[in-house]
């Protein structure tokens, strides 16, 4: 069995003295693994960073055996974010996310294009963390846990919607919330209206309030029936952008 694919890299596992076993979110081919040889080596060990993009060629003698990979570099991701520790923090929480939740050999074009538009934006964009919150939104959906954020679940309406219910993932609009606001979660406007990005001198209140609600709905229907625990990572962001004020602020 052989196929090429472009991929990004999502986790590596030392194996031995000189190899790793290393994970890709492909294209064509979702969530795969294969062993690399020479991974720790000085010539490959920086191209199979968390966040790379690289193309990929796997050999196998069956389909179920974990397979050897040649991996050739396209785009070093990881070593663009090192001067910014919030943005390489998103890029690992990203690969981290997707290691620990899709299944295995199982395409998904739709997050591949949008993990791609996040290494982007992490280049080169100031609304990385709104594109970041996108990202999460979009895995929850991958994953078969998409929020209803289009309609009021009371009403109907399509404007003014405001809150979300942390039961059932359906947005709320303020004047039907019915008092009962400090039960739901805060749905900010990049989330409610489909922009992409956010302004880069927006106060983080919003982006604070998209990640509160993405990790909510990771945590309750993702992690939590399977007693797993949110990466570090996004932990970490977490409380970096607590610190911060404005989106210009965090580099």
């Amino acid at each position: 069995m052989q196929w090429t694919d472009d991929g990004i890299v999502l986790a590596r596992q030392r194996h031995g003295e000189h190899a790793a076993v290393v994970s890709l979110l492909t294209r064509e081919h979702g969530r795969h693994a294969g062993l690399v040889r020479g991974a720790m080596g000085r010539r490959l060990r920086g191209v199979i960073e968390p966040g790379n993009e690289v193309s990929a060629e796997w050999r196998a003698r069956l389909t179920e055996h974990l397979g050897h990979y040649r991996i050739e570099l396209k785009t070093a991701h990881a070593a663009a974010t090192f001067g910014a520790p919030l943005r390489l923090l998103a890029l690992v929480s990203a690969a981290a996310l997707t290691e620990r939740t899709l299944a295995e050999h199982e395409p998904h074009p739709a997050l591949f294009a949008a993990f791609q538009a996040l290494l982007r934006a992490l280049d080169e964009s100031a609304e990385w963390p709104a594109v970041y919150a996108r990202f999460e939104l979009g895995l929850l959906a991958e994953l078969g846990y998409g929020l209803d954020l289009e309609t009021c679940a009371v009403s109907g309406a399509t404007a003014g919607l405001a809150y979300v219910s942390p039961r059932t993932g359906r947005a709320v609009t303020r004047d039907r919330a019915g008092g009962y606001e400090e039960r739901l979660l805060p749905l900010p406007a990049f989330l409610a209206d489909g922009r992409g990005g956010a302004a880069a001198n927006e106060p983080l209140i919003d982006i604070r309030n998209g990640l509160r609600l993405t990790g909510h709905f990771l945590e309750q229907r993702v992690f939590a029936p399977h007693a797993r625990k949110m990466p570090s990572a996004r932990e970490r962001l977490i409380e970096g952008l607590a610190r911060a004020d404005t989106i210009s602020g965090i580099g």
